[in-house]
């Protein structure tokens, strides 16, 4: 079976997106969630442009990634200098990626007024720059970009700058509508040309913007004409009206093409991880998305719910089981059990399909997702909120109740945050207070300093991020907020989440989860040694 490679560019071209921003620290999370789903190749970005790529370059060697190669994205030398002085291509070396992807150009008009150069010189910059990278990347890619343009403008110069790359040492030759304004009828023919062209064993892949909508379809329709190379972002986020949406080019591939591509298992986690993302970059889900989305295999009342218990084939294109989503019917929810089941079983809680405590996780999570909660990026609150339920989970400590204060003296200073906190742990009152840099910091603080001479081990806990998101709803500075934090310790990494109107309340919620989760695990693991 033929199998097709997934180029991931999420974190290079999707962080061109208006709003989708992205920390050192989150394209590593990122990254290292892409090679949990599979992903062959992930571009982390264009070492030459920004200094938060190169140190992403210098970090992301300190992990070591089970499937994804890295890739460093960059472009043609510059046309007044050659290929050995140019400072974008020995910032592509000196990244030490196993992957080197650059791009050039495939259209006169681009040659002409972006380069400002002649279509002679332009191919010395495509010939010249990958046979430099050749004997330095294990792997080199070429971008043809605007190839379609290009193409429908002059065939035989797009053409010619595909052979020229080839010739020079690239291994794979992606085609790309840069406007994303190609026809797929007009696609389908330019790649059919193409082909012709080049010989047989040429390797291809397709590069798509979504701006007439039709970036999974012209994606599709390469893959099926030949294409072993598929180049996307997660969600489909990118410039403009964004790239083509791996989260449906994946699962389509597979069950729509029967092509292989990644393992089924990691396929079950598709939705997981175009949540985890959108939630990093504090972006709300589209509930709408194609297969990962939480409409995406929603059935409410009538002709179709009564189908779908009697067949779901009748209402549904693939099982919502095959991508980690789920059936849900609006009118009467019999649907979902099987998702806690699963669930439990990860975290090694062995639930029966007739006990009724499935059913009792799935309503309480039904009600707190409506109420704001959101558990795809928040695993730890999940995990308690299973314990809790099955009686696993005790109780460390009790609030009695905090205050925090935030003062101002001087306009040219910046506030300073004290927090003071009562706490009952084990029948004991501990009565402590703390400052920090924010009221959430100081609360933080405060809730450590209490409860760490009772509980020694929090002392390697420390919380990793923190990020709020406003919810749809209420308006202004009534909104309901949903605050996620990620925590780590020697060991391990998790994330916990609150929602409250009160930015306070829904940090506190957040952080009293953190802190239960790593006393939690801990019994947990000792309990297993």
């Amino acid at each position: 079976m033929r199998k097709i490679e997934i180029y991931d560019t999420t974190l290079r071209d999707g962080t061109q997106a208006e709003d989708f921003n992205l920390s050192l620290e989150d394209k590593i999370r990122i990254t290292k969630k892409l090679d949990e789903l599979g992903i062959h190749y992930i571009e982390g970005g264009w070492p030459g442009s920004n200094p938060k790529d190169v140190g992403y370059f210098q970090e992301i060697k300190n992990y070591a990634l089970k499937y994804a190669k890295i890739a460093a994205f960059g472009s043609t030398h510059h046309p007044t200098t050659d290929a050995a002085r140019d400072p974008n291509l020995n910032a592509l070396i000196q990244a030490q990626t196993e992957v080197i992807t650059i791009f050039g150009k495939s259209w006169i008009v681009h040659v002409r007024d972006a380069l400002r150069t002649t279509a002679e010189r332009n191919l010395e910059l495509i010939r010249d720059s990958l046979a430099f990278l050749r004997p330095r990347a294990r792997q080199l890619f070429y971008d043809a970009e605007h190839f379609f343009d290009g193409f429908k403008d002059n065939p035989e110069y797009a053409v010619a700058t595909l052979k020229t790359a080839a010739a020079a040492g690239a291994d794979c030759l992606i085609l790309c509508d840069t406007n994303g304004g190609t026809l797929t009828s007009d696609l389908q023919e330019i790649i059919k040309r193409v082909t012709e062209e080049l010989p047989p064993d040429t390797s291809l892949g397709i590069h798509t913007h979504n701006d007439a909508e039709l970036a999974v379809a012209n994606t599709l329709t390469a893959v099926a004409l030949g294409v072993g190379q598929v180049q996307g972002t997660m969600n489909g986020v990118g410039e403009r009206c964004g790239n083509a949406n791996l989260c449906s080019i994946i699962p389509a591939i597979m069950f729509k093409l029967n092509l292989e591509c990644i393992g089924e298992e990691q396929l079950s986690r598709l939705r997981e991880i175009s949540r985890y993302i959108l939630e990093f970059a504090n972006i709300p889900p589209n509930k709408y998305q194609p297969y990962v989305g939480r409409c995406a295999f929603a059935h409410k009342g009538g002709v179709h719910v009564s189908a779908v218990e009697r067949n779901p084939q009748t209402y549904e294109h693939i099982q919502p089981e095959l991508v980690g989503n789920r059936r849900r019917t609006l009118v009467s929810d019999l649907a979902g059990r099987s998702t806690i089941i699963r669930k439990a079983k990860k975290y090694g809680v062995e639930i029966s399909s007739k006990d009724p405590i499935a059913m009792q996780v799935l309503e309480e999570v039904k009600q707190l997702e409506n109420e704001g909660f959101q558990y795809e990026a928040a695993e730890g609150s999940f995990e308690l909120l299973l314990n809790r339920a099955v009686g696993n989970l005790k109780r460390y400590f009790e609030l009695i109740g905090y205050r925090v204060l935030v003062s101002k003296q001087h306009e040219s200073q910046p506030p300073m945050a004290e927090a003071t906190i009562m706490l009952k742990v084990g029948g004991k009152v501990e009565h402590t207070a703390a400052i920090g840099v924010g009221p959430v910091n100081a609360l933080d603080n405060a809730l450590r300093k209490a409860l760490e001479r009772f509980y020694p081990q929090l002392t390697t806990m420390r919380l990793s991020d923190y990020k709020v998101r406003v919810l749809p709803g209420t308006n202004g500075t009534g909104a309901k907020v949903r605050v996620l934090i990620e925590s780590v310790d020697t060991d391990n990494v998790w994330s916990t989440v609150g929602v409250s109107y009160d930015i306070l309340e829904a940090s506190w919620q957040a952080l009293v989860d953190s802190f239960t989760y790593k006393l939690f695990s801990n019994e947990k693991y000792q309990h297993l040694r």
